[in-house]
């Protein structure tokens, strides 16, 4: 009987060791389910992230304040070589800048000593971008301006880096444009360098312009940049399209064959501008005299119009021209017959009898 007594209160303690184990699970079972149904564990997980945040900070502290006074000491000789690069670089390009300022006052004496009348005025206007198509069989944009904005057929869109394309297509406020690298698109474009014309056509890539036909003695050579040369009027002169990346020679040898790297910014950007000329002044002639009046201006008026001549007094067309002389022969022929009249009785007075 001792040996049963002993077995069962065994059991009863290793029952009773169980119930925590019971209740744990049970607890983890209820906060699950309120975690499903109630959110109430990310509700707990937040409070408890406020509380220990403090202690993270501070914990951390010590890393961050080492790998800030690493980069700090790291990034200053690079920083101060940049900087004494980038001045450098600003004080050739204000020299630079200041060369063209320069070059484009006495261009514009040489233009009014010449009268030429090609002018660098242009209409600009600044658009968004809705969407890009960069595929390689139609490469277009989406422009967030119509017809009601201005924005019509032809105009020329360009950004920060040069030519983007040309505009193909409107609505009352919607644009659609045809990206220089389309296969579909040609600009006429000139060697800055040179002055050698061609043309630029697209090749369905978006970094990459064909040059074709350009014939083997041309004074072209890679690194040449390609601007618009105005031809054709529908892009204006002097904007940035490429820069010439590959020369080589044709299939028969006879041209050479020309790769270019599109200078606009094709995948990024949110705003073109759209760019076109000015039209040409028609008031375009020297200034009237200064004595001019209203009689002169009427007499100038009379003498540019045609002459008309009344039905009556046109002339036959069946008569010969010299005809009208012939009219003046009686006024001419009556001193003929007086001087016969006068010399008639001359003639035929009879003599007078001799005493």
């Amino acid at each position: 009987m001792g040996y049963a007594g002993k077995n069962t209160s065994r059991l009863s303690d290793s029952a009773l060791s169980m119930l925590p184990l019971f209740f744990y699970v049970g607890v983890a079972l209820a906060l699950m389910l309120a975690d499903q149904h109630a959110g109430y564990g990310r509700i707990a997980r937040d409070k408890l992230g406020l509380l220990t945040s403090p202690f993270l900070l501070v914990a951390s502290a010590p890393s961050q304040l080492y790998r800030g006074a690493g980069e700090e000491f790291a990034l200053r000789g690079s920083l101060q070589a940049d900087n004494r690069r980038k001045t450098q670089a600003l004080a050739i390009a204000q020299a630079r800048i200041q060369r063209l300022q320069a070059v484009a006052v006495e261009n514009v004496r040489l233009r009014a000593l010449l009268g030429g009348a090609r002018g660098y005025g242009l209409d600009v206007r600044l658009v968004g971008v809705l969407d890009v198509d960069l595929d390689p069989s139609k490469q277009r944009l989406v422009l967030d301006g119509g017809s009601d904005d201005g924005v019509r057929v032809g105009q020329a869109l360009i950004d920060s880096g040069g030519v983007l394309g040309q505009v193909i297509e409107t609505t009352a406020h919607r644009a659609i444009a045809l990206l220089v690298t389309d296969p579909d698109h040609a600009v006429p474009v000139q060697v800055a360098r040179s002055g050698l014309r061609t043309i630029a056509y697209g090749t369905g890539s978006s970094d990459v312009l064909a040059l074709p036909n350009i014939p083997q003695s041309a004074d072209i050579r890679e690194g040449d940049v390609l601007i618009t040369s105005g031809i054709g009027g529908r892009f204006p002169a002097g904007f940035p399209v490429g820069t010439v990346r590959g020369l080589h020679a044709d299939k028969l040898r006879l041209f050479v064959v020309g790769e270019a790297r599109p200078s606009a910014h094709l995948e990024r950007g949110n705003e073109v501008l759209l760019v076109g000329n000015l039209p040409i002044d028609p008031d375009i002639g020297p200034p009237a005299p200064a004595g001019a009046n209203g009689t002169n201006l009427a007499a100038a008026a009379v003498l540019a119009a045609p002459a008309t001549t009344p039905a009556s007094e046109a002339p036959d067309a069946n008569k010969p021209t010299a005809a009208k002389p012939t009219a003046a022969k009686p006024a001419a022929a009556k001193p003929t017959a007086a001087k016969l009249a006068a010399h008639k009785p001359a003639a035929h007075k009879p003599a007078e009898p001799r005493p």
